[in-house]
């Protein structure tokens, strides 16, 4: 299981510098919500759950889902945008 979790981050990650990259090369803006966006889905599961121990389990699972949430909407913005 551990595995499969840090399969998931680094592959976000490794999304994320992409994206960044991708930025970085063109300046086109709409990268920046898709890095964010790829950046929040990629934490929201893995790192934000962890770090969320010492709450309960209500709580940390609807922190998790509106971080998520909060990727995808800045994912739909970069595809709009584009």
């Amino acid at each position: 299981m551990d595995l499969v979790i840090i399969i998931h981050i680094v592959l976000g990650f490794i999304l994320v510098y992409f994206a960044i990259r991708a930025y970085k090369r063109s300046k086109y803006f709409p990268m920046i919500y898709l890095a964010a966006g790829f950046l929040l889905i990629t934490i929201g599961d893995t790192i934000i759950g962890d770090t969320l121990s010492f709450i309960n389990e209500e709580s940390k699972e609807f922190i998790e889902e509106i971080v998520e949430i909060s990727g995808f909407v800045l994912v739909i913005i970069a595809v709009l945008k584009s």
